[in-house]
């Protein structure tokens, strides 16, 4: 009978500009390859509450497009009410709709994403040094 395992790694990013698309794909898969877990789920969190994590596909026009998007639905000039305390509301609005964590499969051991699903960390509020926790929990 297989044990339940849960494996955690906590990473730090940094970033660079204000809002940011960063791929992140490369190192939650270097921390799930270190599980060593072979069926059960990884997920990716950020505990903040102005950045948030995506599944989607990394190309670098796609990846302005997120940002474009974010300013013209979260509008950062818009005149939110929070904004008259830290003048952050648009990243906490984007972050609260989009979300901090992404759940994925582990299947036969590896980490189950479509063939155009890459791990995205999008900077709401930056430029930061970001905390990502990434926690595989399954059989190993």
């Amino acid at each position: 009978m297989s044990s339940l395992k849960v494996f955690t790694r906590e990473l730090r990013v940094t970033t660079h500009r204000r809002l940011e698309a960063i791929d992140i794909t490369h190192l939650v898969e270097d921390v799930f390859d270190e599980s060593g877990i072979k069926n059960g789920l990884c997920m990716v969190f950020v505990p903040h509450a102005t950045s948030a994590i995506i599944a989607n596909e990394a190309e670098p026009g796609l990846m302005q497009d997120y940002i474009d998007l974010i300013k013209e639905v979260f509008k950062p000039d818009h005149g939110w009410r929070h904004n008259r305390i830290d003048n952050n509301a648009h990243a906490h609005l984007a972050a609260a709709l989009i979300g901090p964590s992404r759940v994925f499969p582990v299947i036969d051991g590896r980490c189950v994403r479509g063939t155009w699903q890459n791990i995205i960390l999008l900077e709401l509020d930056g430029p930061r040094t970001r905390r990502v926790v990434i926690q595989v929990v399954g059989e190993a």
